[in-house]
């Protein structure tokens, strides 16, 4: 956790990390689905997934067709998975901001997805907010998800010990827990694959690179293909109000 630690204590020391993850979040846009090329071939019905998150779904200082959303797309396809990945990842948000926006993103999708995946908590943790507001928003987002019986695959985050022990043991306990209660598939932690390997970040040392993001959905698409539910025939079916 050396590098990571590195990188967050200097975010938070230095304030660096309300303008690398992008400052005051922008108004959030309709999410927009990055098309896999047509020389993939996929059969089977079309599997739309909704990537709702912060900057590291967004694909903060990279080109859209590199962001984490797009190139999940692409790799489920590669394995057969007709996939549509919606990117609703919005820089700067924290998780209240997330849970805010959370139905207006759900309810404005094309057609309800079969699988939302959730990574929020970097920006709490730069900001240094409290666990226990951290878990209680992104508990909101999973419980409407299951009333909505719509699967969720959570993308877990750990604090750095500089926040002290106490501080790090709360929050790092959000993610099993939060994925236990709702039942939700769990990514320990989503930057597992980058957080130790500087060619991989970007200069702020938070966000991956292009190669970077990369390396994470390789670490992570398994994850990603195994939360899905079985292929239903029901993707033209009208979004839930």
């Amino acid at each position: 956790m050396r590098q990571w630690c590195l990188s967050i204590a200097l975010a938070v020391g230095l304030s660096l990390g309300l303008s690398a993850c992008g400052g005051s979040a922008p108004d959030p846009a309709p999410s927009e689905t990055v098309a896999a090329p047509e020389n993939v071939p996929v059969m089977g019905p079309e599997r739309p997934i909704l990537a709702f998150g912060d900057s590291l779904f967004a694909g903060y200082n990279v080109e859209q067709a590199e962001a984490y959303p797009a190139k999940l797309e692409l790799a489920l396809r590669a394995q057969g998975i007709n996939a549509k990945v919606a990117n609703a990842g919005v820089s700067g948000d924290t998780s209240a901001a997330a849970a805010q926006r959370f139905l207006f993103t759900l309810d404005n999708q094309p057609v309800p997805p079969q699988l939302v995946i959730v990574e929020l908590g970097g920006n709490d943790l730069l900001r240094g907010l409290s666990p226990r507001e951290t878990r209680a928003n992104i508990a909101s987002i999973l419980k409407e998800l299951n009333a909505r019986k719509i699967p969720a695959l959570l993308m877990g985050m750990r604090a750095p010990p500089n926040l002290g022990a106490d501080f790090q043991r709360d929050f790092d306990a959000i993610y099993p827990a939060l994925a236990k209660e709702y039942g939700a598939a769990l990514v320990p932690f989503f930057l597992e694959a980058v957080y130790d390997k500087p060619d991989l970040l970007q200069d702020d040392k938070i966000h991956p690179t292009a190669r970077g993001i990369e390396e994470l959905v390789a670490a992570t698409s398994a994850d990603v293909a195994k939360a899905l539910p079985e292929a239903r025939g029901d993707s033209l079916a009208a979004p839930p109000k």
